[in-house]
Formats: structure tokens, sequence, C-alpha cells
């Protein structure tokens, strides 16, 4: 649309009357109206075009009952006397929008100069009309009130192909619509099936209700129609045109539903006194210990209690990839430990780099892992030396067979362990495996198998980095027994979660 405000669109239609006086009026009444959200929305006068002398029927010209042959007659303007609404309507600020009804109209709409044409739902799919409104190289507008999906994909595709700026508004033709078959979820179709495109919604429900402005907003959508009028003595206005009035209550209740709808398209900016609110209503770090003295802090030296005091460390502060350090001095039993006081280090990205190495892996492997497998990383003397020490392990299953792949990094090393339950076979998948027991050390690669049995204390590494299955029987978590486990960190395992989509994404 070329511009970011919601549009608002006044459709005169045949209200004017016929009268160019009363059509001046109308435009005038509006731009009072509108005057007061001109910051938050632009607004545009929409008129119709019909040339009727070759518009209707020859037989039907005179007949008086047909309601739109007549209508239409009565309402007649000519060309400057539109001419003159639509200087009116620039005057007052005004963007101009006009729907033809035929091929001249269009000619005519681009002879005076309007900002853009809309298709009324009508003329949806009437394709030699949109084949001369192609033609004029505007802006289009077009509701779709009736139409199938198969019939806006092919519109929708006639004017991108043309490289002719669209949107679509969604439309119900009852006149005045009933509230409870506005059919508004038509809105989320639109913008999910057509995201390139602007959505709207073109309202004829009775003009007094506010609760469909409410729920357009809400659904997204950021142009918006209706038939406005101005009632004068003789004249009332029909069961969809809005009064002056009626369209302010309509401004209004857009504007409130747009600063209830908030941000869009981003995280909103939480207020200063919603996150002071939540902090006290947040759990805070306290030291369990006896006295904690400068240094890393672990997990077993502090616990998690409400309330919690302003600066505190928070529970939200803290994640299995957080390490604190006290800077100086000690800390006893039920302090709390405060920001101020704290050195905080987030390893977050170092295991994304580490991840992203095992993925790598994996893809080299073609191996086929199972859809959103668990997978540990084991840093037995911590991350920072993962490289060093370590390996990743994907369960794939564990009942009375186990499976798991395994992932060894180039330079990394298992330490020496042995297992009591369990039986191992390790089968090379990718890359070359040095494997440790009884004392000999030996190499294996891709296809080669090795057994380990149970009692047997053994390490694996690898040169070139490695993928291997290791089939077993059961495995229990607490039959892993390590020559140098007193020296471990803890936790010393790390869970992340491997999806397809991660493999996928490694280049």
């Amino acid at each position: 649309m070329g511009n970011i405000k919601p549009l608002f669109i006044l459709e005169i239609a045949n209200n004017h009357q016929g009268s160019l006086k009363h059509g001046k009026r109308i435009i005038r009444e509006m731009s009072e109206v509108c005057k007061g959200f001109t910051d938050r929305f632009d607004f545009a006068v929409k008129f119709q075009f019909r040339e009727l002398d070759s518009f209707i029927h020859p037989a039907y010209r005179d007949r008086t009952d047909i309601k739109n042959v007549k209508r239409f007659r009565d309402t007649r303007l000519g060309m400057e006397e539109f001419r003159a609404l639509l200087c009116k309507a620039r005057e007052q600020g005004f963007k101009a929008i006009c729907t033809p009804f035929d091929e001249p109209s269009v000619d005519n709409i681009v002879k005076l100069g309007f900002d853009y044409i809309k298709i009324a739902s009508c003329s949806f799919g009437d394709w030699p009309l949109l084949e001369i409104i192609a033609a004029a190289r505007l802006p289009v507008i077009a509701s779709t009130a009736g139409c199938d999906l198969e019939l806006i994909d092919k519109v929708v595709s006639f004017f991108e192909h043309r490289k002719i700026e669209l949107s679509l508004m969604h439309c119900i033709a009852e006149y005045p619509t009933p509230l409870n078959r506005l059919e508004l979820n038509q809105i989320d179709l639109l913008k999910a099936r057509y995201p390139r495109l602007r959505v709207g919604f073109s309202t004829h429900e009775e003009p007094g209700s506010v609760y469909p402005i409410i729920a357009a907003v809400a659904k997204g959508a950021l142009i918006f129609e209706k038939h406005v009028g101005v009632p004068a003595e003789g004249l009332s206005l029909n069961a969809y045109s809005a009064t002056p009035a009626e369209v302010k209550g309509w401004l209004e209740a857009a504007a409130l539903a747009f600063d209830m709808c908030g941000a869009a398209g981003k995280r909103y900016e939480p207020k200063e006194n919603e996150l002071s609110d939540l902090a006290a209503l947040r759990r805070g770090v306290f030291v369990k210990s006896e006295e904690i003295n400068a240094g890393k802090i672990s997990a077993e030296e502090i616990y998690l209690a409400f309330p919690s005091a302003p600066g505190q460390f928070l529970a939200t502060d803290l994640s299995k990839y957080t390490e604190i350090y006290l800077k100086e001095g000690s800390l006893k039993k039920d302090e709390p430990l405060m920001l101020k006081d704290l050195e905080l280090k987030n390893n977050m990205e170092t295991v994304r780099e580490f991840v992203s190495s095992v993925l790598k892996l994996i893809k080299e492997s073609n191996i086929v892992v199972p859809a959103d497998s668990s997978c540990e990383l084991s840093h037995h003397y911590g991350l920072l030396r993962y490289k060093e020490f370590g390996c990743a392990l994907i369960d794939c299953v564990n009942r009375e067979y186990c499976k798991k792949i395994l992932i060894v990094l180039p330079g990394q090393e298992n330490p020496t362990h042995y297992h009591l339950l369990k039986e191992e076979t390790f089968i090379v998948v990718y890359g070359e495996l040095i494997i440790g027991q009884e004392g000999v050390e030996k190499t294996y690669r891709k296809g080669e198998m090795v057994v380990v049995k149970r009692g047997v204390g053994h390490y694996f590494r690898s040169e070139t980095g490695c993928v291997f299955e290791e089939i077993s029987t059961t495995h229990q978590g607490t039959d892993s027994y390590y020559e140098d486990g007193e020296n471990f960190v803890s936790p010393r395992k790390t869970k992340v979660y491997i999806t397809k989509e991660m493999i996928e994404s490694v280049k």
C-alpha cells in the first residue's frame, strides 16, 4: 500500500444522492470526524463509477421496477461533478479511491487521477474488466465476498504476475450483515494464504456496532471500509451506512483495539512497573551451606525461596548453563545472593558451538538419528574441557536391548570406565575410533566392530572425529564406574534435543 498506517476507506457510493452539494457535505463532515485520528490512520474517500448509458442494457434503462437500475439512474453524477467531489476530498486531506463497474469507468478513474482502484466483490473474476484495471497500473484493493479460494488464487496470481500492488478485503455481501455471519476468521485465512498481501475488512454490518472493528483489528486487518453518509431533510440512510457520529465511534473503537493489541511483528517491551511487580513474585537464590567463600558456587550450596529482595539473584537468572562466582568475602547460611556481589558466566554459546560440531559429524556420517532424540554432552571435567574429555550420546532405545549413537569430536577422549551390568558392542559408522581395554589400544574404522565385556575398563578417543553405534544390554544410569570419577564436575552432563531441522540446517 505504500504506507505503514492502517487505511480507513469511507465509501460514499450513491449516498451523495446525485447531489454535488450533498456529496461535498458528506466529505466535509467526515473530514471533521477524522481529524482526531490522522496521526494514527490514513483516510480515503471512495466513489463508484458506472458509465450508465452503456452499463445498463437499453431495454432496462427506463425501468422503475428494478431497484438498482432506478437507484443508479436517480443518483447519477457527471464526470465534472465527480471531479469537483474529488477536489473536495483532496482539499480535506483524503486519499481517493474509486470502484469501476465497467471498462469506460477505468479510463475515467485514470483521467481524474485517483490513488487506488477498488474491485467490488461482484466484479472479482470479471476478467475483461480486470484486464483494463491491470492496464491502468494503479494499486488495487479487491473485495472477496462470495469468492472461492480457487478464484482468489487466480486473481492474486493475475495481479502479482503483472507486478501490480494488490490488497485483499474480507467481505460478506449481506446488507446489513448480521454479526453472527461476519466470518472474521477469513482474515486469518487470507493472511496465511497470501502473506505478501495486505489484508483488510469491508463492513456491511449495522453501523452503530463497534464489535466487528475491534475483532478485525485483533485479527490483523490493516484496511477498513465502511459505507458512510449524512442524513438530510427527507433523506435517511440505508441500514449499513454510518453517520458521522457512528463513524467517530467506529474510529474510537479501532484506535482502542490497536492500543489493546499493542506491538505487531515483534515482542513487546515491558514497562518498568511490570518488571518490578514480576520480580517481587519470583523466588530468590539463597545460601544453603553454613558458609560460602569467594569463588565458584555450586548448585549444592544454594536453594530457592520466596520472597526475594530487590537486586537479588533470582530463579529466572539461574540455568544449567550459568556458572556463579562470589567476587569476594563470604556469605552465611540463608543469606541472599545479590547480583552486585556476583560474577556470572553463561555457557550457552559454548554449548551451541559444541552441538554444532556434533551435528556436523552426524550429517557427514549420514547416520539416521531418531526424530527429536535427546542428546547428552558428557563433559567430565567441565564444559571448558569438553573438546578434550567427553563425548555426545544419543539415546535411541533402552529396553532389554539398548542402542545409542556416540559422537566423538576430533582430539576428544572419553575417560576410562567400566560397567558391571551391561555388555557393549561398538560398530564404527564414520571416521576412526581408538579403543583401549585390558592394556591394549587399537584403531577401528568404518564397518569394524569391537565387544567390551562386563567389568572391563575401557576408554575411547578419536583423532579424526568418529560416529559409532553402541549396541548393548539394558543401560542403567548408575552402572558406569570411572577411574577418576572423584575429580569430575557436577553435573557432568548437559542434555539437548536434536531435531531433523537442526541436522538439515548444518552447512
